[in-house]
This record gives C-alpha cells, sequence and structure tokens, in this order.
C-alpha cells in the first residue's frame, strides 16, 4: 500500500499495526520525526537508512524519500511527525535572523538523541488522548518550539528551513535514473524536474527514446530483477522498494517482461550454489 501525503494536520500521530506499510514521502511541507516503536527504511535514491525507535528524522520539502513502516518485536509502527508548512516557517523568518545563506540543495537529516528531542516530543503525547485534538493555540506554541529545537540542535538547518523556492530545471536524464523507483504521478515527476507535463515528456522521449511509463516499469523490473539475482532477496522483500504498489501486479509484470516468474530466478539461484 502507498500513500501522497499532503499533510492534513500539522502533528500527527501515526499508528500501524500491520506488518508493513510503504509510505512515500512527496510533501511540500519539512517533515521532522520520532520513532516511539516499529522500525522504518528510509529510501533515497540508492541509499537506505533504518530508522530504530527514539530516533529523529528531518525530510526538508520536495525531498522524494520512500517510508517503509515495520512493526517490530511484538509492537506496532508508532511516531510522533510534525509537518513543518512554509507560511509558518516565513512568519517565523520575519520574527529571527536566518544564520547561514540559504541554499536550494538540503537532503534528509538525521539526530542523535538528545534531551530536548526526547523532552520535546514527549510533551506532545498526552494531547493526543484529547478527543477534540490539540488546541490551535498550542499547535502554534509547539510549532514555534519545533523550529528552536531544530535550529539549537543544528544550526544549518535554516539553509532548508529558510528557502522558499521552488524546484528550478534540472537535469532531467540524471534525475529520473536516481529516482526512477518512488512510484508516483508524471506530474510529480515533471515538478520536480522544473518542467510543465507537455515539456517533461518531449524532453523524457529526447533522453530515453521511450514512453515514461514504459521506462519506469523496465527500469523497476531490472532493479527487482538485480535484488533477486544478485542480493538472493526474496519476491515479498524487494517489489515495494522496486516501486511496485502489490505483490501480484509485480509477479505479473516481471513475467511478462523476462519470460519467467520471479521465483524461478530463486530457484536458478539455489541450483547454482548446490552446484558448487
Amino acid at each position: 500500500m502507498s500513500t501522497y501525503w499532503t499533510a492534513p494536520q500539522e502533528i500527527m500521530l501515526p499508528c500501524i499495526q500491520d506488518k508493513y506499510f510503504k509510505f512515500e514521502l512527496l510533501s511540500g511541507d519539512h517533515t521532522f520525526g520520532y520513532l516511539i516503536s516499529g522500525e522504518v527504511k528510509v529510501i533515497i535514491a540508492d541509499q537506505t537508512h533504518i530508522l530504530k525507535p527514539g530516533d529523529t528524522w528531518f525530510c526538508p520539502r520536495n525531498q522524494l524519500a520512500t517510508f517503509i513502516k515495520y512493526a517490530k518485536d511484538g509492537q506496532s509502527y508508532r511516531s510522533v511527525t510534525i509537518s513543518l508548512r512554509t507560511e509558518r516557517l516565513k512568519d517565523y523568518y520575519t520574527r529571527h535572523e536566518v544564520r547561514p545563506e540559504p541554499r536550494q540543495n538540503c537532503g534528509i537529516k538525521y539526530y542523535d538523541k538528545h534531551p530536548l528531542l526526547d523532552s520535546f516530543f514527549g510533551s506532545l503525547l498526552p494531547y493526543f488522548e484529547m478527543e477534540e485534538g490539540i488546541p490551535p493555540e498550542i499547535v502554534a506554541v509547539k510549532m514555534e518550539e519545533a523550529i528552536t529545537v531544530l535550529r539549537i540542535l543544528d544550526p544549518s538547518v535554516d539553509r532548508c528551513l529558510a528557502n522558499f523556492s521552488e524546484p528550478g530545471k534540472i537535469d532531467l536524464a540524471d534525475f529520473m535514473e536516481k529516482n526512477f523507483m518512488f512510484n508516483m504521478p508524471l506530474q510529480k515527476f515533471a515538478y520536480f524536474t522544473g518542467r510543465s507535463l507537455t515539456t517533461f515528456k518531449t524532453d523524457f522521449k529526447k533522453a530515453f527514446d521511450l514512453s515514461p511509463q514504459r521506462w519506469l516499469t523496465q527500469k523497476r523490473l531490472e532493479l527487482a530483477h538485480y535484488h533477486l539475482s544478485e542480493k538472493n532477496q526474496k519476491p515479498a522483500d524487494i517489489y515495494l522498494e522496486a516501486g511496485f504498489e502489490n505483490l501480484s501486479h509485480f509477479s505479473f509484470a516481471f513475467k511478462k517482461h523476462f519470460g519467467y516468474p520471479p521465483t524461478e530466478v530463486i530457484t536458478r539461484n539455489q541450483q547454482h550454489a548446490n552446484s558448487i
């Protein structure tokens, strides 16, 4: 299952009891999160990071990232997630000086355990027991506190928080090669490369001589085949990372493209291992 998060609330407490849940972060807001229980695999292009309980992350707006959330050790996935909206940040920086000059490039950050983080996120938990939700006045105070905590722990974060520019036109081929596994509409790919949808399709055809959908499917299947054949992983473990919505669709597409099902790759690996 995959979700495109539009951040309808600024402070949330996601709780997932399923074995795992795929979540593609395509938000126009920065996110600041703290993992209470469970485990999270964060995938950005060719990099993977595992988050454990007590870990904290900051993901800048317009950063493509896949979060695969797992129940772990008999506990459901639970986290506190803060959405730092542009309007609130603009108001904040009218009252506070930007320390380093803002710049456009800003990636996801991870923070070590710290009393400020434990205190801040812990102070939010009692509010989730209120049926009427967190009062707007408290939200405003806590959002101010969230920004302040971030800036104390990471002075360079101003480069992200105080940068209100939109993505400019970038190298389409390079971006697609790094981000093809993200299962999102073509309009989103166009936006992140600084293009209209029409211009994106035209430039894509020039770069790859294939339609975007055909190229994306082909690249995702090649990635899946690599994980199966070279890393000896199982189909159920890799189809989400490869950009497919469900296992049955992945298996169907894999067989249609390669002429044999993904389970045959595993069988070949086992036969090869036994013959050595």
